[in-house]
């Protein structure tokens, strides 16, 4: 209050002194002119009979009368210029005081008016659907539109695989289309009003599969919890279950358990201990490190009294596998593991699925020693003993999931596994719709009935060699007819960092 006071009081002083000054110089220009009305006077007396000279001296009093007001006016805004400049400056070099009275400095930079001058970084989502464009692109949705997603996909209208943009645009719609029609396929897609209500019935049903790896990116760590993508996951699986559809005919698959778990399972669902089931998954040679991840998981299901499905072969028929290849696996385990023999076959000549092995698939073979790395002959075999054992598991978790849900209308089971097995939609999820409808040649189950999300996933997961994610596989021109996008959704736990999410569209 002081700094104002005396920033006014020196405004007055200034005032005041120019006010002196203006008064002083209107009385000397005031005797300035009488001085020379009568010099005038005396000249005109003097040459009354010049004519000429009578002009003249008319002529020169109104030029000095204009000279005097424009000297004055001249003078008064010369002294307001500098009085306004003076007390500018005493404002902004005057030192800002912690009394609460004190007023904020006009002329103070922008930047310094706001949060002191701290960067407070952009909010961003932590869903996004990635449309089937060429290439992908993501879709941000903001958090109050999760919960009615995840409650559609518990309805079980899947996720569209169609991009947004195949509506014919002619010159006579191409308004309707660009507003309507994209309302109408963001709303398709995410099973809002619109989608396709016939999605059920007795051949019908639907899966999900939550790919995680259990590693705690950063995305996860920075929830600021210990099992980050445990608990990202049991948040979705609270809002998928939520339908009244849920009730009775949902089940959680389980990829890291072996089908020999099953009873142990079971017995888990139906009130058995904790201690019991972690016992009894260790001494199947379950990895207790991965058991304990999967734990908020296993809770869930057993306040839900949802079945806990055990999907993985055995460990000894995988070993078996990895040395000799499949032909070396006892037929009838290989029967039991494999239902759809031909497709199982037929699949590994499709040309999309040459793309998924080409691209995702060998991208985690590493070669079990360094000799068999450097004999090329070893590393090939090496490397297709692998190939049958990843084909394996896929078709193995896929079988098994089907059939517990070919035989319940409507049923929805929601899969965890890891983000290897289920990125680029060509591992367990990609199986899916083949197998169903080999069990029931009148299922309805398609590609859009599986939907697939990637808990925190960084760029190292998607096989992105930059910082960004990585989006889809086939960018070649001869591989556009079979490009595949990573996912139907990417879901983080936090927000991600703004250099990770490439092509980003109009958040919804």
């Amino acid at each position: 209050m002081p700094s104002v006071l005396s920033s006014i009081s020196s405004l007055l002083l200034v005032v005041a002194s120019c006010r002196q000054s203006v008064e002083a110089f209107s009385a000397s220009s005031n005797r300035r002119q009488v001085v020379s009305h009568q010099v005038c006077n005396s000249a005109l007396f003097a040459s009354r009979d010049d004519g000429n000279n009578s002009n003249e001296d008319d002529n020169s009093r109104p030029i000095q009368n204009n000279n005097s007001q424009i000297n004055r006016r001249e003078a008064l805004r010369s002294a307001l210029t500098g009085a306004a400049l003076a007390t500018s400056s005493t404002l902004i070099t005057q030192p800002s005081t912690a009394n609460a009275l004190s007023l904020p400095n006009p002329f103070a930079p922008a930047y310094t008016q706001s949060n002191n001058g701290r960067y407070i970084p952009g909010k961003r989502c932590t869903a996004y659907l990635v449309d089937t464009t060429i290439p992908p692109s993501l879709i941000p949705y903001r958090a109050s539109r999760e919960a009615a997603i995840l409650k559609n996909l518990g309805m079980g209208y899947g996720t569209s695989k169609a991009p947004f943009i195949e509506d014919d645009i002619t010159l006579n719609n191409m308004m309707n289309k660009a507003v309507f029609g994209s309302i109408s396929a963001v709303n398709n897609a995410v099973g809002g009003e619109g989608a396709d209500l016939a999605r059920n019935g007795e051949n019908y049903q639907s899966f999900i599969f939550l790919g995680a790896n259990f590693d705690d990116t950063f995305t996860a760590a920075a929830a600021g919890e210990e099992g980050g993508d445990a608990q990202l996951a049991v948040g979705l699986l609270e809002d998928i279950c939520k339908p009244k559809e849920r009730i009775g005919n949902t089940a959680i698959g389980l990829s890291f358990c072996p089908q020999g778990c099953q009873e142990l399972l079971d017995q888990y669902v139906n009130g058995g201990s904790e201690s019991a089931l972690l016992e009894g998954l260790k001494g199947k040679g379950v990895d207790e490190q991965l058991t304990m991840a999967h734990l908020p998981i296993l809770r869930f299901a057993q306040k839900k009294r949802f079945p806990l499905l055990a999907l993985a072969p055995e460990s000894q028929d995988l070993d078996t596998v990895r040395k000799g290849g499949l032909q070396s696996l006892d037929p009838e385990k290989r029967e039991a593991y494999v239902a759809d023999a031909q497709g199982f076959i037929a699949l590994t000549q499709d040309p999309r699925f040459k793309l998924y092995t080409e691209k995702s698939l060998f991208k985690d073979f590493r070669p079990s020693s360094a000799a068999v790395a450097s004999d090329e002959a070893a590393a090939k075999a090496e490397q297709g003993n692998y190939f049958a054992e990843k084909i394996l598991v896929h078709e193995a978790c896929a079988t098994c999931i089907s059939k517990w849900a070919a035989s319940r209308p409507d049923a929805l089971v929601v899969t965890i596994a890891p983000i290897p097995d289920v990125r680029f939609l060509g591992g367990i999820n990609g199986r899916v719709p083949r197998i169903s409808q080999f069990l029931n040649k009148d299922s309805l189950v398609d590609d859009e009935a599986v939907t697939t999300i990637l808990l925190n996933p960084n760029a190292k997961e998607t096989l992105s060699e930059s910082k960004w994610l990585r989006l889809e596989i086939g960018t070649s021109p001869r591989n556009w007819a079979y490009q595949t996008k990573v996912a139907d959704y990417l879901w983080f736990s936090s927000m991600p960092k703004v250099n990770m999410i490439p092509r980003m569209m109009n958040e919804q």
